[in-house]
């Protein structure tokens, strides 16, 4: 199987590179650091992969890859848009600019993958695509504003295209982790409940893939909290958040 991952340097999409290359599928790796990518690829064991440095912001490019991925191993079978990124953001520090960076990469980087990805899945009639978003996604969330608007648009484009996506044999998967071990998460500078490393989360999302699951969601405690949250009334939902805020 041809295994196509995009953010694959590092964090879960690293995993999830090691996970499928032991199970002895072929693994295509994208991310935007050249020498981070080489390292990821030297990691898999066994070594049954190869680099395509790609930004996943600039549409042609991420287009070109999939040609050029499709032309030297033949058809993509299951590609998973994980490259993504976050950024803490307090309200005083808002700025128009930090919201495009965060929906350029989380948003429309996902966007062009599925640009390059949809027609091609369509006309087989076959094909896998799991889309990383988060948890976060489910509610505003206090310092997440930029990314909790991203993945929450990521839900949206997921719920819509699932149905048409189904009828034509194309299986599409949203990924809604909680907090995971990465150098992203690595930034945090607060408890982060429920949290599991990088390594458990590929094993979640690879088997809720194989099981043709749309939503894959872990841990399901914090989910399910954040969903409860999510459908409060505003005036007790506000109550809660505001108690999450830190001191300036």
């Amino acid at each position: 199987m041809n295994i196509w991952i995009t953010g694959a340097s590092s964090g879960i999409g690293l995993a999830l590179a090691q996970h499928y290359a032991a199970l002895g599928h072929r693994v295509l790796l994208s991310a935007r650091n050249e020498a981070a990518l080489a390292a990821a690829l030297a990691s898999l064991n066994p070594a049954n992969g190869e680099a395509y440095p790609l930004d996943v912001t600039d549409e042609a490019a991420v287009a070109a890859t999939v040609a050029a991925i499709e032309a030297a191993h033949g058809p993509i079978d299951l590609a998973i848009l994980n490259a993504g990124t976050y950024a803490p953001v307090r309200a005083a520090e808002f700025t128009s600019a930090a919201a495009r960076q965060m929906m350029d990469v989380n948003y429309f980087g996902l966007c062009h993958g599925l640009g390059a990805l949809i027609p091609r899945f369509m006309a087989r009639g076959r094909g896998q695509i799991a889309a990383m978003s988060s948890v976060a996604g489910y509610c505003g969330l206090p310092y997440a504003a930029t990314y909790s608007a991203a993945k929450s648009a990521v839900h949206r484009l997921c719920e819509s295209l699932a149905p048409e996506l189904a009828v034509a044999g194309v299986q599409l998967s949203l990924i809604n982790p909680g907090f995971v071990a990465t150098p992203l998460t690595a930034r945090n500078d607060f408890p982060m409940p429920f949290l599991i490393g990088a390594e458990e989360a590929a094993e979640r999302i690879a088997r809720g893939i194989a099981q043709g699951r749309f939503e894959i969601r872990f841990p399901r405690r914090l989910a399910w909290l954040l969903r409860l949250l999510a459908n409060l009334p505003y005036p007790l939902y506000f109550a809660l958040t505001r108690r999450m805020l830190r001191a300036p």
